[in-house]
């Protein structure tokens, strides 16, 4: 379909019920929440985007903010008639800016992308830019995940990162898509940066909201995060679920993530 600015938006839509939109992390396409989405369209209309610059959707442009995901997403939601969300890293930011411009059923969120008081170290967003810009792929992403976090040896010197980097971005499948998805990363990186802040502004947020986070997760500011906007949201609640990391939802335990949210969604109907 189309979002408010002419961009094309292509999403997967399967099941039967009540609507539910998913919204994507950061590198990922809809495809790689199929087996999250096969188990909740059981008693649901599960619709995943592929968020901007991904798929068939279109590109971000040079006014891309959180408000066009957020655009895209309502766009979803009123051509399909879902009321309900889930958002996962990158998405779950966006989830909690479509929460504060209009009201859902429900809202889940999976360690949700939101800087609260400041925890991200973004000053390497200039390096990591040039580099994706240049063409550049394995050591931008080397640097990213270094600063980021999101591996658990975050001490490591910066040739293991490298190494490890060149082996993930090798793979035919995966790591071709990720290639091809990080130009989206350097705009993605700068809202998250620019929307840091003492996370106040959530307060606002007036629908039922789950928060949910993996033990095991990295980076673990991640399990912060959570409790922040439990304490924020109003009526929100935080759950940490045992043995999960970030990718929970849509490599490692989607069948699980999918159940707890089946049963958050199932107290809204």
């Amino acid at each position: 379909m189309t979002s408010a600015d002419g961009t094309r938006i292509e999403f997967t839509s399967v099941g039967d019920g009540p609507g539910l939109v998913v919204l994507p992390g950061n590198n990922r396409r809809a495809r790689h929440y199929e087996r999250l989405a096969a188990v909740l369209s059981e008693r649901y209309r599960v619709h995943v985007l592929d968020r901007r610059g991904r798929g068939g959707s279109g590109p971000q442009g040079p006014a891309y903010s959180i408000d066009k995901e957020v655009d895209d997403a309502v766009a979803v939601m009123t051509a399909t008639g879902a009321d309900s969300v889930f958002g996962h890293s990158y998405g779950g930011l966006v989830g909690l800016h479509l929460a504060l411009r209009q009201p859902v059923r429900s809202l889940v969120l999976y360690e949700p992308g939101a800087d609260i008081g400041g925890r991200l170290d973004g000053s390497f967003l200039a390096e990591f830019t040039r580099r994706v810009e240049s063409g550049q792929r394995v050591r931008p992403f080397a640097l990213f995940l270094q600063r980021m976090g999101l591996l658990p040896f975050g001490k490591a010197p910066r040739f293991v990162f490298t190494a490890v980097s060149a082996l993930i971005l090798a793979d035919r499948t995966e790591g071709a898509e990720m290639r091809a998805m990080m130009p989206t990363t350097p705009a993605e990186l700068g809202e998250l940066i620019r929307l840091a802040s003492d996370g106040s502004r959530y307060r606002a947020i007036g629908s039922p909201t789950l928060v949910l986070a993996g033990s095991k997760t990295a980076p673990a500011f991640l399990l912060d995060i959570c409790a922040d906007l439990a304490d924020i949201v109003p009526g929100a609640r935080c759950e940490v679920l045992e043995g999960l990391g970030h990718n929970a939802p849509d490599n490692d335990a989607p069948e699980t993530v999918a159940a707890r949210i089946a049963a958050e969604l199932a107290v809204h109907a």
